[in-house]
Protein backbone atom coordinates (compact mmCIF):
# COMPACT_ATOMS: atom_id res chain seq x y z
CA UNK A 1 0.00 0.00 0.00
CA UNK A 2 1.59 3.69 -0.92
CA UNK A 3 1.66 5.99 1.59
CA UNK A 4 -0.68 8.12 0.10
CA UNK A 5 -3.52 5.27 0.26
CA UNK A 6 -2.11 4.77 3.79
CA UNK A 7 -2.54 8.09 4.64
CA UNK A 8 -5.98 8.57 3.14
CA UNK A 9 -7.12 5.39 4.68
CA UNK A 10 -6.30 6.52 7.92
CA UNK A 11 -7.88 9.66 7.54
CA UNK A 12 -11.20 8.41 6.14
CA UNK A 13 -11.15 6.19 9.90
CA UNK A 14 -10.04 8.99 11.70
CA UNK A 15 -13.16 10.99 10.30
CA UNK A 16 -15.68 8.06 10.69
CA UNK A 17 -14.25 7.68 14.69
CA UNK A 18 -14.60 11.59 15.00
CA UNK A 19 -18.04 11.87 13.93
CA UNK A 20 -19.21 8.96 15.55
CA UNK A 21 -18.02 10.23 19.06
CA UNK A 22 -19.65 13.23 18.55
CA UNK A 23 -23.28 11.99 17.45
CA UNK A 24 -23.01 8.95 20.57
CA UNK A 25 -22.02 11.68 22.85
CA UNK A 26 -25.40 13.31 22.22
CA UNK A 27 -27.37 10.21 22.07
CA UNK A 28 -25.83 7.05 23.53
CA UNK A 29 -24.27 4.03 21.40
CA UNK A 30 -27.71 1.64 20.66
CA UNK A 31 -29.75 4.79 19.85
CA UNK A 32 -27.23 6.14 16.84
CA UNK A 33 -27.22 3.79 13.78
CA UNK A 34 -24.13 3.02 11.55
CA UNK A 35 -26.04 4.66 8.33
CA UNK A 36 -26.56 8.14 10.65
CA UNK A 37 -22.51 7.98 11.49
CA UNK A 38 -21.68 7.21 7.70
CA UNK A 39 -23.86 10.04 5.90
CA UNK A 40 -22.52 11.93 8.33
CA UNK A 41 -19.09 10.88 7.53
CA UNK A 42 -19.82 10.71 4.01
CA UNK A 43 -18.48 7.08 3.44
CA UNK A 44 -20.32 4.42 1.92
CA UNK A 45 -22.30 1.76 4.47
CA UNK A 46 -20.51 -0.89 2.40
CA UNK A 47 -16.65 0.71 3.37
CA UNK A 48 -17.57 0.52 6.76
CA UNK A 49 -16.48 -2.85 7.23
CA UNK A 50 -13.01 -2.26 5.78
CA UNK A 51 -12.20 -0.34 8.65
CA UNK A 52 -14.40 -1.87 11.50
CA UNK A 53 -15.40 -5.32 11.70
CA UNK A 54 -18.68 -4.53 13.43
CA UNK A 55 -20.08 -1.90 15.64
CA UNK A 56 -19.14 -3.11 18.82
CA UNK A 57 -15.05 -2.94 17.07
CA UNK A 58 -16.48 0.35 16.86
CA UNK A 59 -17.30 1.57 19.84
CA UNK A 60 -13.79 -0.08 20.98
CA UNK A 61 -11.89 1.77 18.66
CA UNK A 62 -13.88 4.67 19.28
CA UNK A 63 -13.30 4.62 23.47
CA UNK A 64 -9.31 3.95 22.72
CA UNK A 65 -9.27 7.12 20.60
CA UNK A 66 -11.32 8.96 23.21
CA UNK A 67 -9.52 7.78 26.07
CA UNK A 68 -6.20 8.54 24.22
CA UNK A 69 -6.99 12.23 23.71
CA UNK A 70 -8.37 12.53 27.23
CA UNK A 71 -4.78 11.34 28.99
CA UNK A 72 -2.86 13.19 26.64
CA UNK A 73 -4.85 16.44 27.55
CA UNK A 74 -4.72 15.02 31.02
CA UNK A 75 -1.07 14.92 30.99
CA UNK A 76 -0.60 18.51 29.17
CA UNK A 77 -2.81 20.19 32.85
CA UNK A 78 -0.63 18.25 35.16
CA UNK A 79 2.56 19.42 33.29
CA UNK A 80 1.57 23.16 33.14
CA UNK A 81 4.43 25.53 34.03
CA UNK A 82 4.42 28.12 36.83
CA UNK A 83 1.96 26.19 39.20
CA UNK A 84 1.69 24.00 42.16
CA UNK A 85 0.50 20.62 42.08
CA UNK A 86 -3.05 21.51 43.40
CA UNK A 87 -3.40 24.22 41.15
CA UNK A 88 -2.80 22.09 38.24
CA UNK A 89 -5.21 19.33 39.87
CA UNK A 90 -8.10 21.94 40.29
CA UNK A 91 -7.31 23.37 37.12
CA UNK A 92 -8.19 19.93 35.64
CA UNK A 93 -11.95 19.54 38.09
CA UNK A 94 -12.29 23.32 36.62
CA UNK A 95 -12.16 21.83 33.02
CA UNK A 96 -14.24 18.23 33.50
CA UNK A 97 -17.36 21.34 34.70
CA UNK A 98 -16.62 23.16 31.59
CA UNK A 99 -16.24 19.20 28.94
CA UNK A 100 -18.94 17.56 31.26
CA UNK A 101 -21.93 19.26 31.11
CA UNK A 102 -25.65 18.94 30.43
CA UNK A 103 -24.90 20.99 27.45
CA UNK A 104 -23.18 20.29 24.29
CA UNK A 105 -19.52 18.26 24.98
CA UNK A 106 -18.65 18.04 21.15
CA UNK A 107 -17.90 14.46 22.17
CA UNK A 108 -15.37 15.26 25.26
CA UNK A 109 -17.91 13.29 27.84
CA UNK A 110 -17.86 10.13 25.91
CA UNK A 111 -16.85 8.15 29.04
CA UNK A 112 -19.57 10.01 31.13
CA UNK A 113 -22.32 9.47 28.46
CA UNK A 114 -21.80 5.94 27.41
CA UNK A 115 -20.21 4.18 30.68
CA UNK A 116 -23.10 2.55 32.08
CA UNK A 117 -24.52 1.74 28.68
CA UNK A 118 -21.67 0.28 27.29
CA UNK A 119 -20.22 -1.66 30.25
CA UNK A 120 -23.46 -4.16 29.97
CA UNK A 121 -23.52 -4.25 25.89
CA UNK A 122 -19.93 -5.76 25.57
CA UNK A 123 -17.38 -6.96 27.14
CA UNK A 124 -14.67 -5.41 25.28
CA UNK A 125 -15.94 -2.09 25.48
CA UNK A 126 -16.19 -2.99 28.92
CA UNK A 127 -12.25 -3.19 29.34
CA UNK A 128 -11.49 -0.66 27.44
CA UNK A 129 -13.64 1.97 29.97
CA UNK A 130 -11.88 -0.05 32.97
CA UNK A 131 -8.70 0.40 31.05
CA UNK A 132 -8.97 4.41 30.69
CA UNK A 133 -10.68 5.38 33.97
CA UNK A 134 -7.28 3.33 35.31
CA UNK A 135 -5.54 5.74 33.47
CA UNK A 136 -7.28 8.71 34.69
CA UNK A 137 -7.06 7.57 37.95
CA UNK A 138 -3.12 6.50 38.22
CA UNK A 139 -2.11 9.86 36.99
CA UNK A 140 -4.21 11.61 39.65
CA UNK A 141 -2.83 9.75 42.27
CA UNK A 142 0.79 9.99 41.09
CA UNK A 143 -0.27 14.12 41.40
CA UNK A 144 -1.57 13.61 44.50
CA UNK A 145 1.85 12.16 45.46
CA UNK A 146 3.89 14.90 44.23
CA UNK A 147 1.86 18.00 45.49
CA UNK A 148 2.32 15.89 49.11
CA UNK A 149 5.97 16.07 48.63
CA UNK A 150 6.10 19.61 47.52
CA UNK A 151 4.21 20.46 49.82
CA UNK A 152 0.96 22.06 47.94
CA UNK A 153 -1.45 19.36 49.34
CA UNK A 154 -1.28 18.11 52.99
CA UNK A 155 -4.25 15.81 54.18
CA UNK A 156 -3.98 11.97 55.45
CA UNK A 157 -4.88 9.38 53.43
CA UNK A 158 -3.85 6.99 50.60
CA UNK A 159 -3.30 8.90 47.37
CA UNK A 160 -4.60 5.97 45.39
CA UNK A 161 -7.84 5.57 47.43
CA UNK A 162 -8.26 9.38 47.23
CA UNK A 163 -7.72 9.78 43.74
CA UNK A 164 -10.58 7.06 42.78
CA UNK A 165 -12.82 8.56 44.89
CA UNK A 166 -12.37 11.82 43.90
CA UNK A 167 -12.94 10.32 39.79
CA UNK A 168 -15.58 8.51 41.37
CA UNK A 169 -17.63 11.86 43.04
CA UNK A 170 -17.32 13.53 39.97
CA UNK A 171 -18.47 10.94 37.29
CA UNK A 172 -21.68 10.97 39.68
CA UNK A 173 -21.35 14.89 39.69
CA UNK A 174 -21.38 14.69 35.87
CA UNK A 175 -24.76 12.30 36.30
CA UNK A 176 -26.43 14.63 38.15
CA UNK A 177 -25.71 17.16 36.24
CA UNK A 178 -27.49 16.19 33.19
CA UNK A 179 -30.30 14.51 35.28
CA UNK A 180 -30.70 17.86 37.11
CA UNK A 181 -30.05 20.29 34.24
CA UNK A 182 -27.96 22.70 36.77
CA UNK A 183 -24.30 22.78 37.59
CA UNK A 184 -25.12 22.87 40.87
CA UNK A 185 -23.57 19.13 41.38
CA UNK A 186 -20.30 20.34 40.04
CA UNK A 187 -20.31 23.20 42.65
CA UNK A 188 -20.76 21.06 45.60
CA UNK A 189 -17.94 18.61 43.43
CA UNK A 190 -15.75 21.23 43.79
CA UNK A 191 -16.30 22.12 47.71
CA UNK A 192 -15.99 18.57 48.55
CA UNK A 193 -12.98 18.01 46.56
CA UNK A 194 -11.23 20.74 48.24
CA UNK A 195 -12.38 19.99 51.37
CA UNK A 196 -10.83 15.93 50.82
CA UNK A 197 -7.71 17.53 49.41
CA UNK A 198 -7.44 20.19 52.47
CA UNK A 199 -7.27 23.00 50.00
CA UNK A 200 -9.14 26.38 51.17
CA UNK A 201 -12.97 26.68 49.88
Amino acid sequence: MSSSVAHETSDVRESILEIGQRIMAGKGFSAVGLNEILVSAGVPKGSFYHYFASKDAFGEALLERYFEDYLADLDETLRQPGLTMAQRLMNYWTQWQETQSFYDCQGKCLAVKLGAEVADLSEAMRLVLKRGTSGITNRLAQAIRTGLAEGSLSFTGDPDDVAQSLYQLWLGASLMVKITRTMQPFDKAMATTRQVLNLPI
